[in-house]
């Protein structure tokens, strides 16, 4: 099975502010994600936008879930992947079950 990486940039201004990583892990089945964002732009790469193309390109690639390490310390973006229903399953790692595409 071919692996390839997904990124969306996030844009402030015209400027790159943040970006949302997608990686497709063993079985394609699920993916991964890693997010970041310049510290002036307080989550801009999550906030405005950036999750749900994330979100929508695992769908339509029919992954069944969506992973995120999320380091216990970060209590902001802990808060936020669980408004955006992921479910923490182990200590550092947050789950999203994604719908079918079909």
């Amino acid at each position: 099975m071919l692996k390839r990486d997904v990124i969306f940039v996030a844009r402030e201004q015209g400027q790159p502010a943040g970006y949302v990583a997608l990686r497709r892990e063993e079985g394609g089945r699920s993916w991964s994600s890693s997010c970041s964002s310049r510290p002036a732009t307080s989550g801009v790469a999550s906030d405005t936008g950036c999750s749900p193309y994330a979100e929508g390109y695992a769908i339509a690639e029919r992954a069944r879930w969506l992973h995120v390490v999320v380091e216990q310390s970060n209590q902001p973006a802990r808060s936020f992947y669980r408004r955006s229903g992921f479910v923490p399953v182990e200590p550092e790692l947050f789950e999203l079950i994604l719908p079918s595409a079909d």
